[in-house]
């Protein structure tokens, strides 16, 4: 039986629905390295695809993070500063380089939008005009800075890793009439299948029948995704990297430019091969089913009834 038809959501000029392609989100994170031509590289990736829209993330490192946390030594083989702070400054974009991405995504006819980290993050996120916002994991119990993205009525995609449904009750409660979808995730990185827990989806359509429903992969395969669409996931989010053996901490769950692609063109199958549930005889079976069945004819197979419509 195919599923009940569920909630719609409108990001940029894209609708998402039961009866719509899959939206796919190519999420870049810090897999730029804080190179604004791999970022462009990336974005034209997700273009080549057939993505649907390229993520950004965006933290305001001095409200975030206590000078404690920034000033502490991060050196190791992902590091790109010598402390956690020069780290976190190598990765961040600032306005120049926010405005040249989205310019690109938009002449590529992708949508674009960001993850603010905090409310200064929404402030300048927000003056870039993105189509949509998307609220972390770490955020979900963040009810200011949830209130600060309702507040511009922008759609908003709630990722939900370590939240239990009554965080995502609370969560929903402080977006308001603010137009919005749930994605299942964990905030477990790498994704093992043993947590993946994809069944949470046709939970969470039953328990948001008018929502949107979605699924945010840390999985360097796209199987889980196709799950995850069958079950009703009409947003599939995805890290997307130029190759898995560069430097840093996400790369090796992301996503190389031939199976973002991959994604994009099996979600496309997988809605197609979904159906509607009916059983029936199909044209191309009856070449097929005159050859396997004895003595059939095609007076035999009219008598059952399975030409009908066929003539």
């Amino acid at each position: 039986m195919a599923l009940k038809q569920h909630g719609v959501l409108t990001i940029g000029r894209r609708r998402i629905a039961d009866d719509a392609p899959a939206y796919c989100v190519a999420e870049l994170a810090g897999n730029h390295g804080g190179d604004l031509s791999t970022a462009l590289a990336l974005i034209q990736v997700a273009a080549d695809a057939g993505a649907s829209a390229v993520k950004l993330q965006k933290r305001d490192n001095a409200q975030l993070y206590t000078q404690a946390l920034l000033d502490q030594p991060y050196a190791h083989e992902h590091s790109f500063g010598p402390t956690y702070g020069a780290h976190r400054a190598a990765l961040e974009f600032g306005m120049k380089e926010y405005e040249v991405c989205a310019h690109r995504a938009a002449f590529l006819g992708l949508d674009w939008f960001a993850t603010p980290f905090d409310e200064a993050s929404v402030a300048f996120l927000a003056a870039l005009e993105p189509v949509a916002f998307k609220i972390h994991s770490g955020g979900v119990t963040d009810l200011a800075l949830l209130r600060a993205v309702a507040a511009h009525g922008l759609p908003v995609l709630l990722s939900t890793g370590g939240a239990t449904l009554a965080v995502i009750d609370q969560a929903v409660e402080a977006l308001g009439t603010c137009p919005h979808a749930i994605l299942h995730c964990t905030a477990s990185y790498p994704l093992e299948a043993a947590e993946a827990n994809l069944r949470c989806i046709l939970s969470l359509r039953q328990r948001y029948p008018q929502t949107v429903i979605g699924f945010s992969s840390h999985s360097p395969g796209i199987a889980f995704s196709l799950i995850a669409y069958a079950f009703g996931a009409r947003i599939i989010e995805h890290h997307v990297t130029l190759s898995r053996a560069s430097r840093g901490t996400d790369h090796g769950f992301s996503l190389e430019p031939k199976g973002l692609a991959t994604l994009v063109e099996d979600l496309g199958k997988v809605r197609l091969a979904l159906g509607d549930g009916v059983k029936r005889f199909l044209p191309s079976e009856f070449g097929p089913i005159a050859k396997m069945r004895r003595r059939a004819t095609p007076e035999g197979l009219r008598i059952t009834g399975e030409l009908d419509g066929l003539d």
